[in-house]
């Protein structure tokens, strides 16, 4: 018994050396810290940050900056910057380079030229330690990202125009950092020069044009293998990072790359974005804000005069001069208030890249203690002002901006319904897929996973199985917090049990697969596909999608004549924009000018930056020749319409069977639009159940027919 309190005094001794100890106590400070302090309004990040500094070494000795500990702060650390360049809206991103470049450059130039006098004429450092410590104002790591990601304005202008700020001046700085270091040690000749520049371009290379070709590939040939995606994505992030360091760089700069390089294969409401933020979220970018807290070193304030001057007068500097360089931006770019606090806020926090050039410049005997402790308690403090700065001006963007009063007045919005009826289960996740990238997230109703059984004595039966089929699918929408739900109807008729289950749940959007090839039967009989379209007045996508949807590069958009003034018009074509936001590719519009003019006109409403090219297109009786300019890695959306609407041509009737014969090893996207009068009672033609799958419109036009044909030979001998 002696010998057990011996080895457990032992397992307590401070700091704590079992990992296993060391790593509960982390995460139930992750767990419980957030919690407690959530009721004074204060960041979860800062409260991290403080709980580092109460457990760390220099607080109550709980835990020691080990191996361990050092090696889940790095993995924290480059999944920030991994993720701030997985979730760039790349459209707003291109459309705003210039607006980046421009901060970038006062986000490093404002704060080094007002940096360099303090250090140089008031705290009398010499010109390598004063031009070091002035770059160091210049970096800042985007600590605060987290709050803009959880409340969902990653997409902000101001966001992307600070991230790509952020990836630049910290290049800069970090180039700057081995050009002085090189200087100091006497290495600063032609050779060095021309290796940093052959090493940048082979990792540039590597980054953007090897790993999107052998992650495409990854994805295509292992669509099933869900959790192979995410430790392939891991595996990419840190040899992303590790090849920067061999280049010459910050490893955080790779995982930056490497985020931008994978930005079009993973679309951001997808399952396996959501995983990678997960698990960013709840593990590594804690102990990350963490390991931050146990660097600082509050006693170095009594250490005299000096160290609380240089102190003060480092965080007065660094915090002046990024809130310099976001009223400058503001003044050239004319953004409101709110933006300018939220570019402040991303960029005043000082941690891993200022960290990374004053412990280079202390190792190399160019600064001082009391520039590393000053910096120390700079961290903390910019850390914290970066948080409330963020959070303040975040909630103020998320409840007034345009963008957030645009997206209200959408149509569907918190009541869009989206149905899904599943006829092949072998292609059906790609059609949910497809659901879960297009539906709003405002939206409160799940996604309707509809099947339909016979009406037999195995009816029961039927429905079990389908159940269970569905199983897995309800697990992979849950891995995107998308909402699902399981229908299963009885109908002697399919189309008859879709088109009545669209009235029951009040759907907006009806998604179905594609129509197989037709036997005689059918083409004798009807498509039951064409059944459901004109028995219900939903908008209806009708797909055929032949690869993962993350693997297409462009979106070709045909649209007929007078395509523009169908009731549902807007709602699909706010869908396949935001399908081409997901997926990160471009669309080319093929119609007339009078549809051209339309579609600018809506995109001018909404103020939406897309890549969106228009090519002049009126020759319909003809439209196989777009076959010539359609790619296979292409995905081709057709706006169809129904028979008595507006913009139906005769030409384009048995519309599937002609796609499949000019695109058919080309995913495909065919849609009927919402049409008014079907549902109203005065068009809406229910499809009675009966053995045979036959609509009752079909049988009258066959029995008139017959009629017709009869009646005729008897007048022939009766004249």
């Amino acid at each position: 018994m002696p010998h057990f309190f011996d080895h457990l005094v032992d397992e307590f001794n401070l700091p704590l050396q079992n990992p296993v100890l060391v790593f509960s106590l982390i995460l139930f400070i992750i767990l419980i810290s957030p919690i407690l302090l959530r009721r004074f309004n204060i960041p979860g990040i800062i409260v991290l940050i403080i709980s580092g500094v109460v457990v760390g070494p220099n607080g109550l000795n709980l835990l020691a900056r080990n191996s361990a500990v050092d090696l889940f702060s790095t993995i924290g650390l480059l999944y920030i910057m991994f993720i701030a360049g997985l979730e760039l809206d790349m459209a707003e991103f291109k459309a705003n380079r210039n607006k980046s470049l421009v901060f970038g450059f006062l986000t490093f130039i404002l704060p080094l030229g007002v940096g360099y006098p303090v250090c140089y004429y008031l705290l009398g450092y010499d010109f390598n330690a004063s031009f070091l410590t002035a770059s160091m104002f210049a970096t800042h790591t985007l600590v605060a990202y987290p709050i803009v990601s959880r409340l969902g304005i990653a997409n902000n202008q101001a966001v992307a125009v600070t991230v790509g700020g952020t990836i630049l001046t910290d290049t800069a700085v970090l180039i700057l950092l081995a050009v002085i270091t090189g200087a100091k040690n006497g290495g600063l000749t032609q050779s060095f020069w021309i290796t940093l520049g052959i090493s940048l371009l082979i990792f540039s290379a590597i980054m953007f044009f090897l790993i999107p070709r052998i992650a495409e590939w990854f994805f295509r040939k292992l669509e099933g293998e869900k959790h192979s995606h995410y430790i392939f994505v891991l595996s990419v992030v840190f040899f992303a990072a590790f090849l920067a360091e061999v280049a010459g760089v910050e490893p955080i700069i790779g995982a930056f790359v490497a985020g931008l390089a994978l930005n079009s294969l993973i679309p951001h409401s997808s399952a396996l974005m959501n995983r990678i933020e997960f698990i960013g979220n709840a593990l590594f970018i804690p102990f990350f804000l963490i390991s931050v807290g146990m660097l600082v070193d509050v006693s170095v304030i009594f250490k005299g005069p000096m160290a609380l001057i240089i102190a003060g007068a480092l965080t007065v500097v660094a915090i002046f001069g990024k809130w310099l360089a976001a009223f400058t931006t503001q003044l050239i770019f004319k953004y409101s208030t709110a933006q300018r606090q939220l570019i402040f806020g991303l960029s005043s926090a000082h941690a891993a890249a200022t960290l990374a050039v004053i412990l280079v410049g202390y190792n190399a005997d160019i600064l001082d203690e009391n520039i590393l402790n000053g910096t120390i308690i700079l961290i903390l403090i910019t850390c914290v002002v970066s948080s409330f700065a963020t959070e303040k001006a975040a909630k103020q963007i998320v409840l007034l901006s345009e963008n957030e009063l645009l997206r209200e007045a959408t149509p569907g919005g918190d009541t869009e319904h989206i149905l899904l009826p599943i006829a092949n289960i072998n292609n059906f996740e790609k059609l949910l897929d497809f659901s879960i990238l297009i539906k709003d997230r405002k939206s409160r109703n799940p996604i309707s996973i509809l099947s339909v059984v016979p009406n037999d004595e195995e009816a029961e039966l039927n429905i079990i199985k389908a159940k269970n089929s569905m199983a897995t699918f309800v697990n992979h929408a849950s891995a995107a917090e998308t909402n699902v739900q399981f229908i299963a109807t009885i109908d002697h008729n399919v189309a008859s049990g879709i088109a009545r289950t669209s009235i029951e749940v009040m759907s907006d959007i009806i998604i179905l697969g594609w129509p197989r090839r037709a036997g005689v039967i059918d083409r004798i009989f009807g498509e039951k596909i064409y059944s459901i379209i004109e028995s219900a007045d939903k908008t209806a996508f009708v797909c055929d999608f032949l690869q993962p949807l993350a693997i297409h590069k462009r979106m070709l958009i045909a649209a007929p004549p007078l395509s523009e003034r169908e009731n549902g018009f807007e709602l699909w074509f706010i869908k396949m924009v935001k399908l081409s936001q997901e997926l990160s590719i471009p669309i080319i519009y093929f119609c007339n000018p009078t549809t051209e003019w339309a579609v600018r006109t809506l995109l001018k409403r909404w103020q939406m930056n897309i890549p969106l090219e228009f090519v002049t297109f009126t020759n319909w009786a003809d439209f196989s020749a777009l076959s010539d300019t359609v790619r296979v890695d292409d995905l081709f959306v057709f706006a169809s319409a129904r028979k008595g609407s507006v913009s139906h041509l005769a030409i384009l009737d048995n519309l599937p069977f002609k796609m499949q014969r000019y695109f058919g090893n080309i995913s495909k996207v065919l849609i009927y639009p919402h049409q008014n009068g079907l549902r109203s009672g005065k068009g809406f033609k229910p499809i009675s159940a009966g053995p045979m799958n036959v609509g009752n419109s079909t049988v009258s036009k066959l029995r008139e027919s017959f009629n017709k044909l009869f009646s005729r030979k008897s007048g022939d001998r009766n004249p």
